[in-house]
Formats: structure tokens, C-alpha cells, sequence
């Protein structure tokens, strides 16, 4: 797919304003189940849920627990009512390691999702079963609402096959395979699929043979009616006149490490900034461990899980924030939505020169040479010495955003994709 057909499809989806808002049909009522994050902390899945409901529907959201450090900050009940949104969350112990814990993760949640969805749906039938990836199989975990008439629609958050290859090596090769073939069935049971770029829309035509009209791109997007520049914190740079920050989840394949590295190449060049690493994840302490190995443990924070409120004045107090997730056959593809907030907050990005990231930030960023950590630190370095440009770079971000970007945009899209599906036979 050429950057030029892309480009054209953005411009032909751009809406000036999202109101008068669509309403779906009726009163549907709408499974919706995640395994990846709990609801709200999981943006995406919070931002459909809450659009849904707004359009008319009656929204359930099935989805674990959260993690230690979300469960700690948060009120992740086993059952709750927000926002008119019923969840019911499970609890899950996340996979570290190798394969084997990802298979442990994905059968025990596989196991508890059937179950409640089979509980759920005898209560009174679902008319949509939302299923989001990884893993792909968790769809067929929504059989039991599919057997009593619910449309399926598959939400591709992640192209699997290619993010098994990054973390794990393309070895071994038959789990390679199986999970290609899951994702196979998983397109071919879906009634509509929901894509986060245009990527993975031809993913979804070409490996998993559906047709265009069934392909929906949701792009992942902030919600500008909520997420709007606040008041700087001053004293998140630690005294420092400049702050680099990072706000995202901290998984091998995102790159923290290359940030850091790359923070440690321009700690030899000058000392006048400070730095935020903000958000959880697997790799997590393996970052800071390594941020105390590289001498940064006292110019770097890491603050852990922050809410919305606190990552917006986080980023508003930003001169420079990163999107640092080296170059593979996943990250090229795949959208950050670590970008689209920072250019939200009229944020200039630093970025590897990806396909999907380039896309996204286009004038609003700037671009090292894939996987090479010394021209991360050169951009970095420019940026911080020359404030003009930071400023030009967050003004066509927050416009870029505004005109095709916003959730707002992407929700005009998600509705005409809840309207085919319950059209489908």
C-alpha cells in the first residue's frame, strides 16, 4: 500500500465536526470483551465503550482485573456500574517469560471469558459480541452469545503472528503457523472487522480474506472534548529547564530501552533537561535497572501508572516527548497512540522513521534512522535547541489531530461499523 492511497483515505475520512452525533438503532446490546487491560485503563476499549453507550446502546465490557500497581490506584471492583457501563472484570495473573506464560495468560482468561459470557448471554441475548485482539482466539470465547444470534465483530488491535516473531524469534515455527491460522478464523468468523490503520485493513483484506466493505479503520485517537492542554507543573522538571517524557506502556517490543540509551548519549552532550518515563509494563523493571546502569537514575523518573489528569499535565510540562519503538514487521505497521495524544497536547514527537508512526505524526514529528539509538539522541538534542520549531511541530500535531486524528473522527466510523454489523445475516 503506497503512502499516497493512504494519505488520500485520511483526507477522505476527515470530518469537520463530529455532531449532530449518530445513534444506533434501537437499544442493541453490545458484549464487548478485552483480555489485553482493564477498562478504563485500556483507552481504546473505555473510548468505544463509552461512544456505544452514548449512541444508544446498552454496553457490558468484559475484562481482567489490571495489574498490581492499577488495582492499587484504581477502584477495579469484580463488578461495576461506570458511566452507565456495566463491567465485569476477572482476575488474571499477567504472563512474564517466554511462550509458555503467554499460553498459561491467554487459556485461564479464554476459560473465564466463556464463562462469563455464557452467563451473561442467558440473562438476555447479546445483538453484537466485540471481540479485541491479542489474542485472536479470545473471539471464539463469545460462541456462547453467537449460538443465541450475536453478531461477531473482531477488533485487530494487534497483528499477532508479527508480534510473536518480535518478542520470541520467528522459532518455533509451528507456533508461528498456529497463530496465523488463528487469525485466519478469527477474520473469517467475524461478520466486520474493525482495524486501527489502514495497515492493518489490508491485513485484514489480504491474509485474512475479507471484504473491503467488511473493514472498518478505527484509528486510535484522544477524545478532544476531554483531552484538552491543561496548566504546566513546573516542578516535573526537577529544576531543569527543559523536560524529555515518555508516556506509554512499557512492553519489549515499545523501544523504553532505546530512549534510555539514547538519554544517556545526550546526558554527554548537555545537562540542563530532565526526564519522565511514565506507564507500566512487563519491562518495566528491567528499564530501571537499566536507567540505573546507564548513571541516569537521578535524571530519569519513573512514576508508574499516572490518570488522565496527571498525563496531560505531564505532557503539557514536555518540551520533547518520545515514541521510541524500533523498527519491525509489527511497530511499522502498527499505530502508536502514544503519538496522536502527544500531538494532542501540541507536543513535537521524536520517532524512528516507521511507516505508520511517519504517517501519523507527519509534521508534528521528527524522524531518526531506524534502530540507530545516536540519531534518536541528534533529534532529541536539535529539538531541545531550537524552541520555534518545538512550537511549529506542536501546532500542526494539535491541527492534525483536530481535523483527522481525534476519537471524535474515528467514532463517526466505529458507528457505521456497528450499523453493518447489524445489518449482517
Amino acid at each position: 500500500m503506497s503512502s499516497v492511497n493512504t494519505m488520500a483515505t485520511l483526507r477522505e475520512r476527515t470530518v469537520p465536526s463530529p455532531s449532530p452525533r449518530h445513534r444506533l438503532e434501537g437499544t442493541p446490546r453490545i458484549l464487548i470483551v478485552s483480555e489485553n487491560e482493564s477498562v478504563p485503563s485500556d483507552r481504546r476499549v473505555w473510548a468505544i465503550s463509552t461512544s456505544l453507550a452514548r449512541a444508544g446502546a446498552e454496553v457490558i465490557v468484559v475484562c481482567p482485573q489490571g495489574d498490581e500497581g492499577e488495582r492499587a490506584a484504581g477502584e477495579y471492583a469484580r463488578h461495576e456500574v461506570r458511566e452507565g457501563i456495566q463491567i465485569h472484570r476477572f482476575p488474571l495473573r499477567f504472563a512474564v517469560g517466554g511462550p509458555v506464560g503467554y499460553f498459561r495468560e491467554y487459556t485461564s482468561a479464554f476459560c473465564r471469558v466463556w464463562r462469563m459470557v455464557a452467563r451473561l448471554s442467558q440473562e438476555r441475548p447479546f445483538d453484537v459480541v466485540h471481540a479485541c485482539n491479542p489474542p485472536d482466539f479470545m473471539l471464539f470465547a463469545a460462541w456462547p452469545a453467537r449460538r443465541r444470534g450475536a453478531r461477531l465483530i473482531f477488533d485487530h488491535h494487534d497483528l499477532t503472528p508479527e508480534l510473536f516473531t518480535t518478542r520470541f524469534g520467528s522459532r518455533p515455527r509451528l507456533v508461528h503457523q498456529a497463530l496465523l491460522t488463528l487469525e485466519r478464523m478469527a477474520f473469517a468468523a467475524a461478520d466486520v472487522v474493525i482495524a486501527t490503520n489502514e495497515s492493518y485493513a489490508d491485513v485484514a483484506v489480504t491474509r485474512g480474506r475479507k471484504r473491503r466493505d467488511d473493514v472498518f479503520v478505527v484509528r486510535n485517537g484522544p477524545e478532544l472534548r476531554t483531552f484538552r492542554p491543561t496548566a504546566p507543573d513546573a516542578s516535573l522538571k526537577r529544576g531543569m529547564p527543559l523536560l524529555i517524557s515518555f508516556v506509554g506502556v512499557m512492553a519489549p517490543q515499545d523501544g523504553v530501552d532505546h530512549a534510555l540509551r539514547a538519554l544517556a548519549l545526550l546526558r554527554t552532550r548537555r545537562d540542563d533537561w530532565h526526564a519522565v518515563i511514565a506507564g507500566e509494563g512487563p519491562a518495566r523493571p528491567g528499564l530501571m535497572r537499566l536507567a540505573d546502569e546507564l548513571g541516569l537514575s537521578d535524571v530519569v523518573d519513573f512514576p508508574g501508572w499516572l490518570d488522565d489528569l496527571h498525563i496531560k499535565r505531564l505532557l503539557c510540562t514536555s518540551d520533547v516527548c518520545l515514541a521510541p519503538e524500533p523498527p519491525t514487521p509489527l511497530n511499522d505497521r502498527s499505530t502508536m497512540v502514544k503519538i496522536a495524544e502527544y500531538m494532542a497536547m501540541a507536543r513535537p514527537v521524536v520517532s524512528y522513521d516507521l511507516y505508520e508512526s511517519r504517517l501519523a505524526a507527519a509534521d508534528a514529528g521528527t524522524y531518526a534512522a531506524p534502530g540507530d539509538v545516536g540519531s534518536f539522541a541528534q533529534q532529541i538534542d536539535e529539538l531541545l535547541d531550537d524552541p520555534d520549531r518545538r512550537a511549529r511541530m506542536g501546532q500542526a500535531g494539535r491541527a492534525r489531530v483536530e481535523g483527522a486524528l481525534s476519537w471524535e473522527c474515528s467514532e463517526l466510523v466505529l458507528l457505521d461499523a456497528y450499523a453493518a454489523a447489524l445489518r449482517a445475516p
